[in-house]
């Protein structure tokens, strides 16, 4: 056991950029991650380049700069098989993360109330990007989108009538460092309860 969360298991569905920062960032205090990610293609990001890396140079640095310290699984989760398997996995994690579209998991079988059935200690993080209701609810987010519709770009560009996306992703960066903080404050309340 190495790190604060040396005794956790996190099981992480999720993909790109906030979700898998979140799980790194749990990973990097020692939580054991299992990352799942879809036959063939893998994550979307290990394609997101150049730049490049590996022997093969074949590897973006994108995805690698988002999942060091992860064990990569493929699971095709729309199989009996792979949902499965899924459910094992859940039994034995302690923690959940997810960035699908809102109502991916329901319609896959694994919505939040089958979650807790299986794993009634389970923590879930699910990151969208406009909440999974009210009038925005299931809008795919992104994060230019976030950037521009909350103003950011308004500032960072040379004029309000000419915005600049920021260098970095930052929405999805923060996202994913404020979704790490309420899961390491949801593990420590799990404990107290």
């Amino acid at each position: 056991m190495h790190g604060a969360l040396g005794d956790i298991v996190v099981l992480d569905l999720s993909r790109a950029l906030a979700g898998p920062h979140a799980a790194q960032m749990l990973g990097d205090l020692g939580a054991q991650v299992i990352k799942v990610e879809q036959p063939e293609a893998g994550d979307d990001s290990r394609s997101w380049g150049p730049p490049f890396a590996g022997p093969g140079h074949d590897i973006s640095t994108y995805f690698l700069a988002a999942n060091r310290n992860k064990r990569s699984i493929t699971v095709d989760m729309k199989t009996a098989e792979g949902r499965t398997l899924i459910e094992r996995l859940v039994r034995q994690s302690d923690v959940l993360v997810e960035n699908f579209r809102t109502g991916v998991l329901d319609r896959l079988g694994f919505g939040v109330g089958r979650l807790h059935e299986l794993n009634a200690r389970l923590v879930v993080l699910s990151i969208t990007g406009f909440g999974h209701d009210g009038p925005e609810g299931g809008r795919p987010g992104y994060d230019q989108i976030a950037q521009g519709e909350a103003g950011l770009m308004s500032l960072t560009g040379p004029s309000p009538a000419e915005p600049y996306r920021v260098g970095t992703s930052i929405a999805d960066l923060l996202g994913g460092i404020h979704g790490a903080y309420g899961v390491v404050a949801a593990l420590y309340e799990r404990e107290r309860d």
